[in-house]
């Protein structure tokens, strides 16, 4: 499905479903074991059956960004499901849109996720719902509109590096970290 967030729009499915995982690789022409992607969680607690348990200051600082236009890179749980159990590590993220915010309550897994990129080499990002409607018909089992998206990404922090390290600046401050 394609949705909104609270930075761009993204393509994704539940990280549960065998059939959406295959159709997303085969969309975005990757092989899921190591292409990089994000879990998209309802909140905080939701995320850690999936990421090694961490301390107090990278609590604070999920706390302070999420829900927010981050993406954070954690040191993987041992058990995740296929194809993703041996990863060492995933990206995680818990988007403020409020699309999102009513969505994934109602959902039994995170969604696996990824910005949607546009074909556009000046346009980075796929922002009109009626664009992404026409060029995605038939592509996906569903589009889900609400307006026009932004077309500045998340802001990349792995938090398996220590000090944290800053992989791409995006919509989200960096200025405390």
């Amino acid at each position: 499905m394609i949705y909104p967030t609270d930075t761009v729009y993204a393509l994704g499915c539940l990280s549960n479903s065998e059939k959406g995982l295959n159709k997303l690789a085969s969309l975005k022409d990757i092989r899921l074991e190591k292409a990089p992607l994000s879990f998209l969680f309802e909140d905080l607690s939701s995320l850690s059956s999936y990421v090694k348990p961490f301390d107090a200051a990278t609590f604070r600082l999920l706390k302070r960004c999420l829900p927010g236009p981050y993406a954070f890179v954690m040191e993987a749980a041992k058990k995740l499901p296929k194809p993703f159990q041996k990863r060492k590590t995933i990206g995680v993220r818990i988007s403020a849109h409020p699309v999102l915010e009513a969505l994934l309550p109602m959902l039994d897994a995170p969604l696996v996720t990824s910005s949607l990129h546009n074909k556009d080499e000046v346009l980075v990002y796929a922002s009109d719902p009626d664009e992404l409607l026409s060029d995605w018909d038939g592509k996906v089992d569903i589009v889900l509109q609400a307006g026009a998206g932004g077309n500045v990404p998340s802001t990349v922090i792995d938090l398996c590096q220590d000090p944290w390290e800053v992989i791409r600046e995006g919509k989200g401050e960096i200025d405390f970290i």
